[in-house]
């Protein structure tokens, strides 16, 4: 079951499965809301949450804490 975006906490580690991407990311700010700015853990790249949910929430969408 996927974690609701408000439980995400900064600098704990989750993996995001969603429209078939896996992603390991880092959780380093919170921005506002349901927003926080991401660290790619496997591409050392930086995002916003938003822009990895942008285009919505795939059947296979999963959130889960893996640290």
């Amino acid at each position: 079951m996927a974690l609701a975006l408000d439980n995400l906490r900064v600098g704990r580690v989750y993996r995001l499965v969603n429209q078939g991407e896996i992603r390991k990311i880092e959780v380093v700010d919170r921005l506002s809301g349901e927003n926080f700015r991401v660290k790619d853990l496997d591409t050392l790249e930086f995002y916003t949450l938003y822009e990895l949910l942008q285009w919505g929430r795939g059947k296979d969408y999963d959130l889960e804490e893996i640290r």
